[in-house]
């Protein structure tokens, strides 16, 4: 089913792919960028605070440039730590033929798992948000574990 989108959404969604434009030409890190613009409180959150419009947004051209431009960053600037925002550490538990997969994948491809893996989850998060599947998303902690190893 087609969704129809508003004058005011397509202009908010123009209007929030020229801040994205203006930031990715200073050649920002993948990281700042996400934050800045597609995080939780980036430009698009707060421009699309109702499902509804985030989904319409997601769905439009402008949405699809900003990922090519995520995207882009993401290339040049693999397996860079960023300067700017902390590093969280996320502990999965996983059979170790799935271990040993990613690890072939990742070397076949030339990055580190870690690289390999983040890939893999952005892409599952795009595919969801495409879908129209984001109302039904665990909690951000979900999964997360402190510096000592307890769960949060």
């Amino acid at each position: 089913m087609a969704t129809k989108t508003a004058p005011a959404d397509t202009h908010a969604a123009t209007a929030v792919l020229q801040v994205a434009e203006r930031l990715y030409a200073m050649d920002p890190e993948w990281v700042v960028f996400f934050r800045e613009v597609l995080g939780v409180e980036g430009i698009v959150r707060r421009t699309f605070s109702d499902p509804e419009s985030l989904v319409r947004f997601e769905c439009s051209p402008q949405y699809a440039r900003i990922r090519e431009m995520l995207d882009s960053l993401r290339s040049r600037q693999h397996d860079r730590p960023s300067d700017r925002e902390a590093q969280r550490v996320v502990t999965v538990r996983m059979p170790r033929s799935l271990h040993e997969t990613l690890k072939n994948e990742a070397g076949l491809l030339r990055v580190s798992v870690n690289t390999l893996c983040i890939s893999k989850l952005m892409k599952l998060l795009d595919e969801r948000e495409q879908r129209g599947l984001t109302t039904d998303r665990p909690s951000d902690d979900e999964g997360e574990r402190s510096e000592t190893g307890a769960d949060l």
